[in-house]
């Protein structure tokens, strides 16, 4: 499914490509499946938010703190989770994180009140911690580094399919379940979508192997291939947790990866009501115009993952999209009034971001190996995350004070041009191996 960016030339630089087409099919569809649900969980509260919040009594102040606490809770066993999935293996660690997280996220449909909104908010986050950063450390046992922007421009789609499928289908379920068996739309919209992740759960146990080398479906000689090819250009990477944690490099990657976490949560979790709030009326409508931004973004992935490999560039290919993200979102907040101007902004910042997210993570992998890895993966997308925290809970404060997004959205702006500032600072590492 994926394959390297130049056209191999030798015979071994074939053989890998055909193993790697094999290993893509097996792996990056089914971990897509998977991180598409996950991000289900980001998206729907914006949905349920329209419904919920009158149904429960929620400010906008105590709504956007809901959201967050889910990341605050998250962030706080990124790195625990991840370093005990260098120690037990992936099956066993995302099994736990899907049924768990799936239980919790259908019993949101229980929420009564503010404090059970925040209670089922933290228990979502602490029992989802660490997938993301799991899944992540799980490609880089089977992509080197040079594969590695490809495969995850293939497996980071997630956020922009998540987001569209979360779009329509939960704006289907809450406006055509809604007072179904004595239950609001948004309660069903909850089950619909949570209990899924249970069975998802169960078969990444049942296909998934936690190494190469453990995979029945490779033939010695392509675990061999797929072994070396990992292998390869890590030799002067970071490899031990402490150290890792005392090379600046990894706090640079943290800030940046924080600064495109708050665009893309502002974007996330704020849209639909951006819509609302320039004159789009009816939840499908939102719904429906909400999934148009993540298909341009869709588009954007891909080409920046594959020409990034195939010109073995990270820095520019994210730093460009970066500042691109945060003109858009200017223009987006500052022209809100003029909506065919703002929503195509909204659409050019949404791509941008995203497309630079999916890069950064190819970044870590030339600068870190073995339990740095581990470690410095979780790390970097513990300080991240908490951008999932600050973005809706700021936004969501500010608007309760002045009644408008926009200068939640200029805040969004300032985070963005920090997390371009952070990238000017990254350089590739030298003899972190071939483009």
């Amino acid at each position: 499914m994926v394959d390297a960016a130049r056209t191999p030339r030798t015979r071994e630089e074939r053989e890998e490509a055909e193993v790697y087409r094999r290993v893509g099919r097996r792996l990056l569809p089914f971990l897509l499946l998977c991180y598409t649900f996950a991000y289900l969980d980001r998206v729907n509260i914006g949905f349920a938010k329209l419904h919920m919040q009158d149904d429960i009594g929620l400010s906008e102040a105590a709504f956007g703190l809901g959201a967050g606490l889910f990341f605050l809770a998250y962030a706080l066993l990124e790195v625990p989770s991840n370093l005990l999935m260098e120690r037990i293996g992936a099956k066993r660690t995302i099994t736990r994180i899907m049924v768990l997280w799936g239980l919790t996220s259908a019993a949101m449909a229980l929420v009564q009140d503010a404090t059970t909104f925040y209670v089922l908010r933290v228990m979502l986050g602490v029992f989802e911690a660490g997938f993301a950063p799991g899944i992540i450390l799980y490609l880089t046992y089977w992509y080197p580094a040079r594969r590695m922007a490809a495969a995850m421009g293939v497996y980071m789609l997630a956020g922009p399919v998540g987001s569209i499928l979360g779009s329509g289908m939960s704006a289907l379920i809450i406006t055509s379940f809604d007072g179904l068996g004595g239950l609001a739309g948004w309660q069903w919209m909850f089950i619909v979508e949570g209990l899924p992740c249970v069975v998802l759960g169960y078969l990444f146990w049942r296909s998934m192997a936690d190494r190469p080398q453990e995979a029945a479906w490779l033939s010695a000689r392509e675990k061999e291939v797929v072994l070396a090819a990992v292998a390869r250009g890590r030799t002067r990477t970071t490899h031990g947790l402490g150290a890792a944690l005392r090379d600046s490099r990894i706090y640079v990657m943290s800030l940046a990866y924080f600064g495109m976490m708050c665009g893309i949560y502002a974007i996330s979790f704020w849209l639909p009501t951006v819509l609302q709030e320039n004159g789009v009326e009816g939840t499908l409508t939102i719904g429906l115009l909400t999934a148009v931004p993540y298909v341009f973004a869709i588009a954007a992935m891909l080409v920046l993952s594959r020409t990034s490999d195939r010109f073995g560039d990270r820095r520019w290919h994210t730093i460009v999209p970066t500042a691109v993200a945060g003109a858009a979102l200017l223009v987006a907040a500052l022209y809100g009034h003029a909506f065919a101007l703002s929503f195509g902004a909204l659409i050019v910042a949404t791509a941008a971001v995203w497309a630079a997210y999916t890069v950064f993570w190819a970044v870590p992998a030339e600068h870190f190996g073995g339990t740095a890895a581990a470690g410095g993966i979780a790390l970097i997308n513990t300080v991240g995350i908490l951008g999932g925290f600050v973005s809706p809970y700021l936004i969501g404060l500010v608007k309760d004070v002045t009644g408008s997004t926009q200068i939640g959205l200029l805040a969004m702006v300032g985070l963005l041009a920090m997390a371009t500032g952070a990238l000017f600072l990254l350089r590739r590492p030298a003899g972190a191996g071939p483009a």
